[in-house]
């Protein structure tokens, strides 16, 4: 008779199961499979929570950053995650965004390109497309709002004036900030993103608000064009 591998969460040490681990040791012991699997929560018939937390984590060789873009007809592809589990994982990574973006309303105002960096980066560094979005930004360069004006390779075709500074009228920002990520990690400027940047500048001077700024997002990595001096 051959002898099963497969060990259930149940069957492993107290101490070593994640969310016992979890309640007794903290959240910060515990392994990327192992928060995954609490997401999950249960396994299938011959693989437990965490082996297929580990076999989500092994498909790509992004990761986790995977998880960080990725949708509930990608995940519900994967043997062992059917719909509810995926719904499940891509809630809790939503989540994760939100309370990252959240600090955006105490933040008092605007005062350099690396508090931009700071409210977007975990944010737009996973994209796997281009979001092209507006801060807006009142008088005192407090943030009124963000906006996301696109999504698709940033090109004049798809970010018009009209669209970039219709709710910035409509809100009476005083300025905007131009921010975009480069999904290849590298946030070097092209020559489309410098173009683009400068009609997006003289249309706002003819409405009558400035643009302050194009901060591109890479992966870890930001630029300002502003610092750049290209602007």
């Amino acid at each position: 008779m051959e002898t099963s591998l497969y060990v259930t969460i149940k069957e492993m040490a107290e101490d070593e199961r994640p969310r016992e681990k979890l309640t007794k040791f903290g959240v910060n012991t515990l392994s990327n499979a192992e928060l995954l699997a609490i997401l999950i929560r249960t396994g299938t018939k011959n693989i437990s929570a965490i082996n297929l937390a580990q076999s989500i984590l092994s498909i790509n060789k992004e990761g986790l950053r995977f998880l960080a873009d990725c949708n509930v007809d990608e995940l519900s592809k994967i043997k062992g995650i059917g719909v509810s589990k995926a719904c499940q994982i891509i809630a809790a990574i939503e989540l994760g965004k939100r309370l990252s973006l959240n600090n955006k309303q105490n933040i008092q105002g605007i005062k350099s390109p690396k508090d931009i960096s700071a409210l977007f980066m975990e944010e737009m560094r996973y994209y796997k497309k281009e979001y092209f979005k507006i801060l807006l930004l009142n008088t005192k360069n407090e943030i009124i709002s963000s906006e996301t004006i696109s999504i698709g390779s940033l090109n004049s075709s798809l970010v018009h004036p009209r669209e970039v500074f219709v709710n910035a009228i409509r809100k009476s920002a005083a300025c905007i900030i131009l921010i975009h990520n480069h999904p290849s990690g590298n946030p070097k400027p092209s020559e489309e993103d410098i173009q683009i940047t400068k009609r997006l500048i003289e249309s706002g001077k003819i409405i009558g608000i400035d643009v302050l700024d194009h901060i591109i997002i890479g992966d870890g990595s930001y630029c300002s064009l502003k610092e750049l001096s290209i602007i």
